[in-house]
């Protein structure tokens, strides 16, 4: 009989967990940014354009137009520790790591640029880790984000022999555990302002309208997620309102459009307000340069007077708890 090859038995049947974000250049530069671009608006699940009809559009007029200002863009909130979304999604790896112990690895990756999903899964499995959690951080599911982040982890593993055996954290966007996190540090947030805001504006990343019409979850997934959450924070006094940011191209997106309804707010005499984006695991050039910068400036030119950008759960006790619990319950049977 053929012998098994060494590596078939290994020492240790380790497991792991991996988690995944969209994505970021390596550094606030046009060429970088060109280099990410082209990857992520690459993808048919982003632009859901024939390819032959979209690749020229992308080369030879985005891919030459885009890169600077997005760098501007990206200068403006980079940091010591390099892009705020890879830090601090290594931020929450490092303590859920802690959380859990040594009995599962924690690694993260992103489906665009650095560190690449095929790459950190790889180094897993070299590791001993044949039992992995796929993780990614979006509380709402949607075929540019959930999916594509699996279609990728897919091409991996078909180019491997060996592959680990997988399960995967399910969207959580009205899971008790999500909802009570935002309603705690959203809370907690509102209470430190100095002032009392009118209005609380939850600011979803945007998509096509057409994506809903063909059956993408992701609207009434936002909708659910900001009922719940207002239902959660019971704030009588506060207004709340669901908007949609990040429109891109011609196509009709989801409405009402945050950049919009900041303006609308001001000159119908909202003074105060604040802006969340409970959609968001992580603050990232959406929430940091686009609602914290863009926003507070669209909603004072048109009247207002007091805003605040509030941050996103990051690696803060809230968002750090509700995500072991989900990734606990996910791993049963497979730890204790």
């Amino acid at each position: 009989m053929m012998q098994t090859s060494d590596h078939s038995q290994p020492a240790n049947r380790g497991i792991g967990v991996l988690l995944v974000n969209l994505g970021t250049p390596d550094a606030p530069t046009p060429a970088a940014v060109r280099r990410y671009l082209g990857e992520f608006l690459s993808d048919p699940r982003v632009i859901e354009i024939p390819q032959i009809a979209w690749q020229p559009i992308l080369r030879g007029i985005i891919l030459n137009t885009r890169p600077k200002k997005s760098a501007h863009a990206y200068e403006q909130v980079w940091t010591d520790q390099g892009s705020p979304l890879a830090a601090i999604t290594a931020g929450q790896a490092e303590l859920l790591q802690q959380r859990l112990g040594d009995a599962v690895q924690v690694e993260w990756a992103m489906r665009y640029g650095r560190p690449a999903i095929a790459d950190v899964l790889q180094r897993m499995m070299d590791a001993g880790c044949h039992r992995i959690l796929l993780a990614p951080l979006y509380p709402q599911y949607c075929g540019a984000t959930t999916a594509t982040v699996v279609d990728k982890v897919g091409e991996k593993l078909g180019a491997m022999r060996w592959q680990p055996t997988l399960r995967q954290l399910p969207p959580y966007y009205d899971d008790p555990a999500y909802i009570a996190a935002l309603a705690a540090d959203l809370g907690r947030q509102i209470d430190a302002l100095d002032f009392d805001p009118e209005v609380l504006l939850l600011s979803f990343h945007g998509m096509p309208e057409r994506t809903a019409r063909l059956g993408d979850p992701y609207h009434s997934q936002c909708l659910e997620t900001a009922r719940l959450l207002e239902t959660a924070l019971a704030r009588p006094g506060l207004r709340l309102r669901t908007t949609f940011q990040s429109r891109f191209g011609r196509a009709k997106w989801l409405e009402p459009a945050t950049d919009v309804v900041l303006g609308e707010e001001a000159k119908q005499g909202t003074r105060r307000l604040a802006i969340a984006a409970p959609g968001f695991s992580a603050d990232c050039l959406e929430t940091l340069e686009e609602l914290a910068i863009r926003g507070k400036e669209q909603f004072e030119e048109a009247g207002g007077t007091q805003f605040a950008a509030l941050a996103c759960l990051n690696t803060g006790d809230a968002g750090m708890a509700m995500l072991e619990t989900l990734v606990r319950r996910e791993l049963a049977g497979w730890i204790g």
